[in-house]
């Protein structure tokens, strides 16, 4: 029992005295109504836990405080977010100038004078003791542990538990379950314990709210390990404040053990009529509680693997929603990323992706620096029979090669300095999905042998490992040099070379799909618009133009990194305008003013551009016309043969 002395403060009585959780503060329906202005509605809540009393404070404006030893200390969610209190101290509510002060006494429990018969864990009787010296209760002793045993998850486990105590103990009214709230905590005191669940004999439907355990015998089951059975409560415990209290005949308190540890206490009562428990009752449920001990434990076990995977699995379907919505810009469609683009080279992409995609084939995809290669790999992986699994990638140009075969393959501890622990490489974590491999060429050829390995057999062996692992792994590579001047130099070995170029897929440069430059322009700027908050109204026909002509050695990358630098410029609300780009952007605009044709028909102003191009051509080139023709990729005669219909 906890006692409060109000030692400044309106309340009225000054001592307020609860076997059982209270709350405090100024509304009506507190256990303790204060009606200083400074404390809050709800203000804090005392809370049995176990043989501890703690602290919580409930949000409260002016805040909580426990004074001991001098030392003030504050109960709230960003300092402690409960306290557990002791003789003595001194609680303190609201401001520093208007506090109300309460002195804490947690009243003891006499505990030699109700003790009726204690069963220390290793003394407890054997299942067959029970058969011998009442065989009456054999049967329904065999029910309850079909029942406790048949329980999956927790609640359903107590709640078997607590049935079956009716069943074997006639006269218990109340069965009360104590568990160990730190599970990570073998040696939690007894603050550590919370009572979960309470059943009365009788009432059908869901558990009653657990009621507070008579902490004198849960103190005794806990320090002593042993089953305790405490003697009628009238004549022999009337000194136990909580057992008068509760007005209990008798109570037993059964401990639910794994090994050296305690995992909680089954309480059993009688509150109604005279009489109590007898030993035998005491060994039967000591029996019981054997096989409850083995349940609580896999119960909560189970409770932590299903609260592990469902966390993981929402983190691996968050992480996989951002990955491929960072590989996609942000858009997404039917799960895969987008390719942007109407162009004829885009969708004779696309048509290869969709031919390629639910198959194991080892896809190559070769481009230029910036056209994309990722993205293309990421799609092969969405559109797949792949997609729940992972997609993970690797930049083998990025490592040295010690680290980069410990990246792909894994690693034992202790197999080279530094391996402080065992590592699993991207193939097995990429087990059943598809992991891409970028700037494959960069592998350096030692590596290239495992690497032909896992594509040949579907097994790995990390570093330090005397034994195979099967993988079934997706690879998708990605170069941006040519594999076969790479083998024909002997930088890539030919027999990977083969095993990668099953399915060849070539990216286009930016230059090739000049009419995916609006699409792409305008997905960047709406992208980088709503990510700076700053609205954009588009580009102009003038910029838009310009962004065609420019040839994008840099590809997609380049024009991302382009609309980004723009937005960033633009004012809310306004359109791109010439001057915002680039200088090397509009070095083009000259020369799209001076090529201009003038009005006329197609032929005409057909003929004047190509006019033009001539003769900036054979200028370019100091009037070699040998040249000229050349970088206009056609034959000198033809050279010749246009000039004289020009009249030039």
């Amino acid at each position: 029992m906890i006692r409060l002395e109000v030692l400044r403060g309106s309340a009225e009585p000054r001592v307020y005295e609860w076997t059982r959780d209270a709350r405090i503060g100024r509304a009506e329906g507190n256990d303790l109504v204060l009606g200083d202005g400074h404390v809050s509605g709800e203000h804090a809540r005392l809370m049995a836990r176990g043989a501890a009393w703690v602290l919580v404070d409930l949000g409260s404006t002016n805040g909580t405080f426990v004074v001991r030893g001098g030392v003030r200390t504050a109960v709230d969610d960003a300092v402690k977010r409960e306290l557990e209190l002791m003789s003595g101290d001194v609680i303190e509510l609201g401001a520093q100038d208007r506090l109300v002060e309460m002195r804490v006494s947690l009243v003891s429990e006499v505990e030699d004078a109700r003790v009726f018969a204690v069963r220390k864990i290793a003394e407890l009787v054997p299942a067959a003791t029970i058969v011998e010296k009442e065989p009456s209760r054999v049967r329904a002793l065999y029910e309850a542990q079909k029942r406790v045993g048949a329980a999956q998850d927790l609640s359903e486990v107590l709640v078997a538990v607590c049935d079956a105590s009716f069943d074997l103990v006639p006269q218990a009214t109340h069965t009360t379950v104590v568990i160990r709230d730190d599970e990570d905590d073998p040696k939690a005191g007894a603050s550590g314990y919370v009572p979960v669940m309470t059943r009365v004999r009788g009432q059908a439907g869901a558990p009653t709210s657990p009621i507070p355990v008579t902490r004198s015998v849960f103190r005794k089951v806990v320090s002593e390990r042993a089953a305790v059975l405490a003697a009628d409560a009238p004549s022999e415990v009337g000194t136990s404040e909580s057992l008068m209290g509760a007005s209990i005949r008798s109570t037993m308190g059964i401990p639910l053990w794994k090994g050296e540890e305690i995992l909680g206490v089954l309480q059993i009562d009688n509150r109604e009529s005279p009489g109590m428990f007898t030993p035998n009752d005491l060994e039967v449920m000591a029996v019981l509680a054997n096989n409850a001990s083995l349940a609580v434990a896999n119960a909560r076990l189970v409770k932590r693997l299903r609260a592990a995977e469902e966390k993981a699995r929402k983190e691996n379907q968050f992480l996989k929603g951002k990955e491929q919505e960072r590989r996609a810009g942000g858009r997404s469609q039917g799960g895969a990323p987008d390719i942007i683009g109407q162009s004829g080279v885009v969708k004779n992409l696309i048509q290869q992706l969709d031919k390629v995609v639910n198959t194991r084939v080892t896809v190559l995809v070769e481009g230029e620096t910036g056209v994309g290669k990722e993205l293309v790999a990421a799609s092969v992986h969405y559109r797949s029979n792949r997609k729940d699994k992972l997609f993970v990638g690797q930049n083998c140009a990025a490592m040295p090669e010690n680290l980069l075969e410990s990246e792909l393959f894994g690693h034992k501890k202790g197999s080279f300095t530094g391996a402080h622990e065992e590592k699993k490489g991207l193939f097995e974590i990429a087990d059943g999905g598809t992991l891409f491999l970028d700037e494959v060429t960069e592998m350096p050829l030692s590596l290239q042998s495992k690497l032909l390995r896992a594509l040949q057999e579907g097994e790995i062996r990390p570093i330090g490992a005397t034994q195979e692992k099967r993988v079934n792994v997706r690879i998708v590579a990605a170069t941006n040099r040519n594999l076969e001047k790479e083998v024909a130099e002997g930088r890539f070995r030919e027999d990977l070379y083969y095993r990668l170029k099953v399915f060849p897929i070539r990216v286009p440069p930016l230059r090739e799909r000049r009419e995916d430059i609006p699409l792409l322009a305008d997905h960047f700027l709406q992208r980088y618009a709503q990510e700076l908050g700053k609205p954009a109204g588009g580009f102009t026909q003038q910029t838009t133009e310009l962004l065609q002509s420019y040839d994008w050695p840099g590809n997609v990358r380049e024009l991302q990194n382009e609309v980004q630098r723009l937005v960033i410029q633009l004012d809310p609300g306004a359109f791109v305008t010439p001057e915002l780009l680039s200088p090397r952007v509009r070095q083009v605009e000259g020369m799209i003013e001076r090529v201009r044709p003038t009005k006329g028909t197609l032929k005409e102003m057909m003929d004047q551009v190509e006019r033009w191009l001539l003769i900036e051509s054979l200028r370019e080139h100091n009037n070699n016309k040998t040249a000229a023709a050349k970088s206009l990729g056609i034959t000198r005669e033809g050279l010749h043969k246009k000039l004289r219909s020009f009249g030039l």
